[in-house]
């Protein structure tokens, strides 16, 4: 009879009663290999490591379980930028036009083709460690992934640069760089270039412009901040907004970002209690007496109740909407860190936006402008974005959420708000209330003087 060797490995375990010794038989050499690489790999365990691997990560592969819910706002249509839509067939075509676009701005900087890839290998490993479940394809060929983020980058800094007037001498009838292309094809590039998996590191467009220039670090910040904001918000004032990971995070912290610099007690977290309250619809709230006003700010922190007045930003609602909101609420969702700000003005917004009337009186008050055509679909919207979001509970907004449903739960505040929507709702209703205070005023004084005399003379 064949006795199969055994191998034994002890393990050492602490109980909270005390120390206790396991004996695990561990009978295949299959067994044995995977004990030997699970005890090697738990040597390596570092959580400093760990945390700077997780601090390079920057740009997300975007699951199922998210894209499924709307496909289209996660994948680019135009153009991909970086390696996780590279080769899709409908994107093909942009391909020669971004080799072209790298040709340009190589005569144009007249530096060779060679200090850009010595430059750009400098920080390869960096650009690589930016993505999450990158392809090993790369991995395998790290000179193809090179030639693609410098290809990539160059394409992104002439897209930026020229539709914003910083250069251009291209051909007046080219496709895309000319005034035609600038009108007709950068609001698809523009919003291709806001999604989530088709970014491009920021440290790759510092190296590339770093070859250009020469310029330091701190100026290479600020001129790529300042042209992708001149990009996004043609006409704006632009606010210094510090270091950003990518486009995305420029395009984020633009809509945060409160040019007055002044900070409300409404917008900070509420960490000892969280009213767990859905705040009422615009229309409810409205009849509630609640008037509604523009902010001060465009910032989407800037949103404040004081005194029964709920002040909000402005948002253009625009064909490019849905999906740019989509991407801003993913990288919250998956960088660590990046904070929950946007994610918590959708969930706000979509609260008190629940049908087409809630939209007519955000759009009267001027802080809904309406670019896609019925309130309907703009409701419609705002109730689409929100699904599968998950709030924190200390948002910048539970105060302010807070404050509104206290607001609505006092009778005064009904009452009121009941006698100016019956009595005070247009001039003729206003004028029948005065002339009828005016006619008891005056019945009033008739009864006073008709008794009056019979009064004094009995005295």
């Amino acid at each position: 009879m064949e006795i199969e060797e055994e191998t034994k490995c002890a393990v050492d375990v602490n109980m909270e009663e005390g120390e206790e010794n396991w004996v695990v038989d561990v009978k295949t050499e299959e067994e044995m290999k995977w004990v030997l690489d699970v005890k090697e790999k738990l040597g390596k365990v570092d959580t400093i490591k760990e945390a700077k691997h997780w601090k390079r990560r920057s740009i997300y592969k975007i699951p199922p379980g998210v894209t499924n819910l709307n496909k289209k706002a996660y994948n680019p249509q135009s153009v991909s930028l970086g390696p996780y839509h590279k080769g899709e067939v409908h994107l093909m075509q942009m391909e020669d036009h971004k080799y072209r676009a790298f040709l340009h701005l190589l005569k144009r900087s007249n530096k060779p083709v060679e200090i850009y890839v010595n430059e750009v290998k400098k920080v390869l490993p960096e650009l690589m460690e930016a993505y999450e479940s990158l392809d090993p394809k790369w991995e395998l060929d790290q000179n193809k992934f090179l030639e693609l983020m410098i290809i990539d980058g160059c394409f992104m800094l002439e897209i930026l640069r020229t539709s914003t007037g910083i250069s251009n001498d291209y051909a007046t009838n080219d496709p895309i760089f000319s005034h035609h292309g600038i009108l007709h094809f950068m609001p698809h590039l523009k919003r291709d270039m806001l999604m989530l998996q088709n970014q491009l590191p920021m440290l790759l467009l510092e190296r590339l412009v770093y070859v250009e220039t020469g310029k330091e670090k701190k100026q290479l910040e600020d001129c790529l901040n300042k042209t992708i904001l001149k990009f996004c918000w043609p006409s704006q004032r632009l606010p210094d907004i510090g270091p950003c990971l990518h486009v995305l995070d420029v395009y984020r912290k633009s809509l945060l970002q409160d040019p007055s610099k002044k900070k409300s007690r409404d917008l900070k977290p509420n960490t000892k209690e969280s009213t767990g309250d859905i705040i009422r619809s615009a229309t409810e709230l409205h009849e509630a007496g609640i008037r509604f006003k523009v902010s001060k700010t465009r910032s989407l922190k800037g949103i404040t109740f004081r005194g029964g007045v709920l002040s909000l930003p402005v948002v253009v609602v625009d064909d490019a909407t849905e999906t740019t909101f989509l991407n801003l609420m993913a990288y919250e969702r998956f960088h660590v860190g990046a904070g929950n700000e946007v994610t918590s003005y959708i969930f706000f917004m979509d609260n008190i936006i629940d049908s087409a009337k809630d939209v007519s009186l955000l759009h009267s008050n001027g802080i809904i402008q309406n670019a896609i055509g019925s309130d309907k679909a703009i409701a419609t919207l705002f109730n689409s974005l929100s699904k599968d979001v998950t709030l924190d509970p200390n948002s910048n907004l539970d105060m302010v959420h807070k404050k509104v449903n206290d607001y609505c739960k006092k009778k005064w505040n009904e009452w009121r708000a009941n006698l100016i929507h019956t009595y005070f709702r247009n001039p003729w209703a206003i004028l029948s209330v005065v002339a009828a205070i005016f006619l008891m005023a005056l019945t009033i004084a008739q009864t006073v003087y008709t008794i009056y005399p019979f009064y004094h003379s009995s005295g």
